[in-house]
């Protein structure tokens, strides 16, 4: 599994490239602080709503939670699920 920096992150939005950015988190902690613009859907729920990330599943795909261990499981059921580019942000939120 890939991992980007919130360096890497942030200059690549900086550059106005293309990145999806996925917030596994439950909703209360997003409710608290998210990154701008990252789509929501919690781990709990990601296998019931995976077909709303099938438009982006030859994009690049950054997936956060709080530290990165929700993430990188998300990250592994992505790949499994034919996804091109899930990356986890090393460190989560708290590093972000």
């Amino acid at each position: 599994m890939e991992e980007l920096t919130p360096e890497q992150l942030k200059a690549k939005l900086d550059a106005g490239e293309e990145v999806i950015i996925l917030d596994v988190r439950r909703a209360d902690e997003r409710d608290y602080q998210h990154i701008p613009n990252s789509l929501h859907i919690p781990l709990q729920e990601l296998e019931q709503r995976v077909g709303e990330l099938e438009p982006f599943k030859d994009k690049e795909i950054v997936v956060y939670c709080r530290s990165g261990n929700r993430s990188a499981h998300a990250c592994m059921y992505l790949t499994m699920m034919g996804f091109k580019n899930p990356k986890n942000l090393r460190g989560g939120l708290i590093a972000w």
